[in-house]
């Protein structure tokens, strides 16, 4: 099984060198050419402590609550706020097909719980929805809820991706500094 993962490892790094862009590409591209100093920084790029995790927190937020074209938000974003843009693109795939619609629902039960709707309106605002229509429930009730519970949602998401990644460069680096010790006192 040991020797399995680095082969997966090694043909996705092949992939990616295949087909991202190199930077290039990015500096020639005529779409990027009046930002590309600013996109190109190398600070933007590097992989540190810091910019990891604030890039992982703002693919979060983009990823989430911007449905199209998060990739672009998320390099536009990086540029304030110091991010790493490589973590910030690759946190933005937490939403695809698979996960939009559980994560939508989820949006939606945590927004009514929030707001409160039950209480404020008498019967089941699920049911009535298929009686009156899903035009009229989704601009009356679900709307604010899921507004609300998307809200509530990316925030406890880019919360924790920050303090996960943090986490993880921690033990990332404790291990690389525990196999430096092992080798020289070997």
């Amino acid at each position: 099984m040991a020797s399995a993962a680095p082969g997966l490892w090694q043909r996705f790094a092949g992939w990616c060198a295949r087909n991202l862009p190199t930077r290039e590409s990015m500096e020639n591209s005529r779409l990027l050419r009046p930002v590309a100093h600013r996109v190109l920084a190398p600070h933007l790029w590097r992989f540190t402590r810091r910019s990891v995790p604030r890039g992982v927190a703002l693919g979060m937020v983009t990823g989430i609550l911007f449905p199209v074209a998060q990739i672009p938000f998320s390099a536009m974003l990086a540029l304030p706020l110091r991010a790493n843009i490589p973590a910030a693109a690759l946190t933005t795939f937490i939403t695809n097909p698979f996960t939009t619609p559980p994560l939508w629902v989820a949006a939606y039960w945590i927004g009514k719980w929030a707001l409160r709707i039950d209480a404020a309106l008498p019967g089941d605002p699920v049911r009535e929805a298929a009686n009156a229509g899903w035009a009229q429930w989704l601009l009356s009730d679900a709307a604010p809820a899921t507004a609300v519970g998307l809200l509530i949602v990316t925030g406890a998401f880019a919360i924790g991706g920050y303090f996960l990644a943090m986490f993880g460069w921690r033990l990332w680096i404790a291990r690389k500094w525990r196999n430096r010790r092992t080798r020289n006192q070997d």
